[in-house]
């Protein structure tokens, strides 16, 4: 394997294409502030190393990136790659991750709006995310133990699977299918809307206004706090340890909770039959 160590670049596309290489304590970054240092490369593995400049990971394929840190300078580090793995690393470029597959992310933080748009195939844990708009169109994505700070979470999400995470953002999951959430802390508002297949285990669920406009949602053991005005036309399966502020013309299915305030069904109730605390309502 080729070694490239203690080495700064600065120039276009400096190790463009390279293969079959381990780059370490480099740093790129410089006066000529030229792009792409390592667009095409290919079984490589980065250590150790520092980045400005932008574009760095574009067209990659079998990368492995250890302790690395990508200012707020490096723009758009990661896009049309697959088979990557990030370890240990601190990523402040926006639009980190973009239309790439296969991505393997341990111990790390990033701070990037447009965090892992349009990809595939994602596992990350033991890591935060801070992004205004993470994960947006991506699918088959696999989260343990992640911090994520977000206002527009998981839109248009396929196949997504979290566990023992926390999460303060806003509204998360929206236009999402066949989603599974475990023994994670949600802090948001306007949860869920207009996903399918979408269930949440041993959760607490923070916000006003939580799953309306759904289809298939369930709560197992969940917890709701100032939730209110809940389940507006959604098919619903719901087992809450909590009270609820106001439940408003759920779909149909079963809503089972400590107690609630207000029930309200009115006149813009759908067809469908619910059953709340044992007792069924239909459109008045």
């Amino acid at each position: 394997m080729k070694k490239v160590r203690n080495k700064t670049y600065d120039e276009e596309r400096s190790l463009y294409g390279i293969s079959g290489a381990l780059i370490e304590n480099c740093s790129f970054k410089g006066a000529n502030d030229g792009e792409s240092p390592l667009k095409e490369s290919k079984n490589i593995k980065v250590n150790d190393s520092y980045f400005e400049l932008r574009y760095p990971f574009w067209h990659t394929t079998n990368i492995t990136l250890k302790n690395i840190t990508l200012s707020n300078l490096s723009r758009a580090g990661l896009w049309y790659s697959k088979r990557a793995k990030i370890y240990d690393s601190k990523i402040y470029g926006v639009k980190f991750l973009r239309e790439s597959n296969d991505i393997e992310i341990e111990n790390s933080t990033f701070e990037s709006p447009e965090f892992g748009w349009k990809s595939k195939n994602i596992k990350i844990e033991n890591s935060s995310i801070t992004s205004e708009y993470p994960f947006f169109l991506s699918s088959k994505i696999v989260l343990d133990n992640v911090e994520l700070k977000g206002k527009y979470s998981f839109q248009y999400v396929k196949d997504l699977f979290i566990e023992n995470s926390n999460f303060d953002t806003k509204d998360a999951f929206w236009h999402s299918e066949n989603v599974v959430v475990k023994d994670t802390y949600i802090k948001g508002e306007y949860i869920a809307w207009y996903s399918k297949d979408i269930t949440f285990i041993n959760c607490t669920i923070i916000g006003t206004q939580p799953f309306c406009y759904a289809k298939n949602v369930v709560l197992k053991n969940c917890k709701l706090e100032a939730c209110d005005l809940a389940f507006e036309n959604t098919t619903v399966d719901a087992e809450i340890n909590s009270d609820i502020i106001s439940i408003k013309n759920p779909e149909s299915g079963t809503i089972k909770c400590n107690s609630v305030k207000e029930i309200i069904i009115d006149e813009f109730k759908r067809e469908g039959t619910v059953i709340i605390n044992g007792t069924a309502y239909n459109r008045k």
